[in-house]
């Protein structure tokens, strides 16, 4: 199996910890969040990976280059330009390629979810992307029909909302995107007419209508978003209990 890492984020609700260095970068236990990363999709057999760089992107790239992972990685270089999540994903693809599903994961994610069952889920459900979700507190929900498809998007916040709006007249089901996704070839190739920097979730609500989308839904999924330094002492203790066991 094969991953790419979202690691090109500017991390600014991190500072001051990400002033003089990128996200993927900052320490939890003593070891970077790019390592957790990394090593926890490994466990679930993950060989090949990619990795985007673009904040402090050197520190990264040599940061990889000194530390043997026993597997495969490479850089999608977003140096010159951030490329937002679906540009970042088309410029990974169109330098790498490949003919097998890909698994997204964001660098500051951690969770207790099974990549490895969810891959398989994504496989038996014949899907085009499967995206893991949650009932969970978010201001931003996702929206599946009866059959787990991805319909539409809703800001609880605002009440801005993008897709099939017809869906809110009917009953549904709103999740929180965990921000562990999978995608086959198929539809990445979809994103050559799109332009260079765009949102994954725009384009696959622009894709829903017309593609297999999925929502999966993980009820006893447990999630920590590294996004802010007060989450890092919750994401070591998570750690511990979830992943270093």
């Amino acid at each position: 199996m094969r991953a790419m890492i979202f690691a090109a984020g500017l991390g600014t609700r991190l500072r001051p910890l990400t002033d003089n260095r990128p996200k993927a970068l900052v320490e939890l236990n003593g070891k970077p969040l790019l390592f957790h990363c990394i090593e926890n999709l490994k466990r679930f057999g993950v060989t090949e990976f990619m990795v985007n760089v673009h904040h402090f992107g050197d520190q990264i790239i040599d940061y990889l280059k000194s530390n043997d992972f026993g597997v495969d990685v490479k850089i999608s270089d977003e140096r010159d330009f951030l490329l937002d999540t679906g540009g970042g994903l088309k410029r990974a693809f169109e330098t790498f390629g490949g003919d097998e599903p890909l698994i997204v994961h964001n660098v500051d994610i951690f969770s207790n979810a099974d990549i490895k069952a969810l891959y398989e889920t994504h496989l038996a459900n014949e899907a085009e992307a499967t995206l893991l979700c949650s009932h969970r507190d978010s201001s931003r929900q996702l929206i599946s029909s009866e059959d787990g498809r991805l319909r539409a998007w809703k800001n609880l916040k605002t009440d801005e909302t993008k897709g099939d709006v017809t869906v809110f007249e009917e009953p549904n089901n709103q999740l929180a995107f965990a921000g562990i996704h999978i995608i086959n070839p198929s539809l990445l190739r979809k994103m050559s007419d799109f332009p260079d920097k765009f949102s994954i979730i725009d384009f696959y609500l622009d894709m829903a209508p017309s593609h297999n989308i999925q929502l999966h839904e993980s009820a006893d999924l447990q999630l920590i978003d590294v996004g802010k330094v007060d989450a890092l002492a919750k994401a070591s203790e998570f750690i511990d209990k979830h992943i270093n066991q």
